[in-house]
């Protein structure tokens, strides 16, 4: 999974980047001073996989990853090439989903390059940019498409669908608005084809001070704002202080613990993100265990098990013969797969069967 984290200059992106990832990109109080986009990679925490490890005797333990792609503060005109551009905007089309960091506090020693701090309009300077993006793409392909639309039917209904979108967007919404005919396979495929950037899921980050972390930013009008928003814009919305974040990455896991407990917090803002992504995009993770590794495998829900295994190693999905499936919590009770099995616990499941978050999965194959 990748996502690219997004904002206006200041909001606190490379702050929340540099806690997310260890990766320490330079961030400081003024506008562009991440040129090129960074690219942290990202461990899944996953308690299950000590658990599973420890019951196999594992040698290693291989955790999901999350790529986070820290892109440059994004500025009014940026896709006529304010700022630095259209260039950052042709980073965010290679990602899976985006993290939009909203500032949502006050503090007159970090300028803000409006003025003045008003999450809703961030978000419609960003959001416009993106648009304004979008057409572009589309008016290449419109261009594109015209030229054989006369003669050929398919093209002719292809450009009547671009021309659509493009009018949507240049209404101000997000192509994520536009209905989609359910009924017409060509339509989701182009959309998806034309990999446009307001067709991608968002996640706000609403960055406020440390004060309003305790209750999630119940009483700050700030998040209120983003999470009305968001509600309306079907978007997830997670409360982080990347300040915090930033003390918090220094920490060994029992500080970090310590720490949050102190701050009235059960998750890290890492957390908190991770839950929200894969919430968004509809992921959840089974795992394999053995002497060799414990590995979790990040799928989207709803996937059946051939195509599960295919995650692993094609040869396993074209070979696909059966899985052996026992559910993780299951597995630890009895200690033993050998006595899950004795119970009853572990289903042969063929290629019909949906897997699902914590299945611990035996594949079997042959080629």
């Amino acid at each position: 999974m990748k996502l690219g984290i997004v904002g206006l200059p200041n909001v606190g992106k490379s702050t929340l980047f540099n806690s997310l990832t260890k990766a320490g990109a330079e961030s400081a109080n003024y506008p562009f001073c991440t040129i090129d986009p960074n690219v942290g990679v990202v461990s899944v925490p996953d308690e299950r996989l000590n658990k599973l490890a420890a019951l196999y005797n594992s040698q290693k333990i291989v955790p999901a990853v999350i790529e986070f792609v820290d892109i440059a503060g994004l500025v009014k005109g940026a896709s006529k090439g304010e700022g630095l551009g259209n260039q950052f905007l042709s980073n965010i089309r290679e990602v899976d989903a985006i993290v939009h960091v909203v500032r949502c506090f006050d503090d007159s020693n970090i300028v803000h390059v409006d003025g003045s701090v008003d999450p809703l309009r961030d978000i419609e300077t960003i959001n416009l940019e993106l648009i304004f993006s979008d057409i572009e793409i589309l008016e290449r392909r419109i261009a594109k498409t015209s030229k054989g639309a006369r003669n050929d039917k398919a093209l002719a209904k292809e450009l009547d669908f671009l021309t659509r979108i493009k009018t949507h967007l240049e209404d101000g919404k997000l192509a994520r608005s536009f209905e989609l005919d359910e009924n017409d396979e060509d339509e989701l495929k182009w959309m998806s084809e034309y990999n446009l950037l307001t067709w991608k899921p968002v996640i706000f980050a609403a960055n406020v001070c440390e004060d309003d972390l305790a209750d999630d930013g119940a009483s700050n009008d700030y998040v209120k704002a983003v999470r009305s928003f968001a509600a309306e814009n079907d978007c997830e919305v997670f409360v982080i202080c990347a300040q915090i974040e930033q003390e918090i990455a220094e920490l060994d896991d029992d500080e970090k613990k310590m720490f949050l407990e102190d701050l009235g917090l059960s998750e890290s803002g890492l957390d908190k993100l991770i839950k929200a992504s894969y919430s968004l995009l509809g992921l959840i993770s089974y795992l394999t265990a053995g002497p060799t590794e414990t590995r979790a495998w990040t799928i989207k829900k709803g996937t059946k098990a051939p195509q599960a295994a295919g995650k692993i190693h094609s040869d396993f999905e074209r070979g696909f013969i059966r899985a052996e499936v026992v559910n993780y919590q299951d597995l630890l009770d009895c200690q033993s797969y050998t006595v899950a099995k004795e119970k009853g616990l572990v289903g042969l499941e063929g290629k019909d069967y949906v897997v699902k978050d914590g299945d611990v999965v035996l594949f079997r194959f042959n080629v």
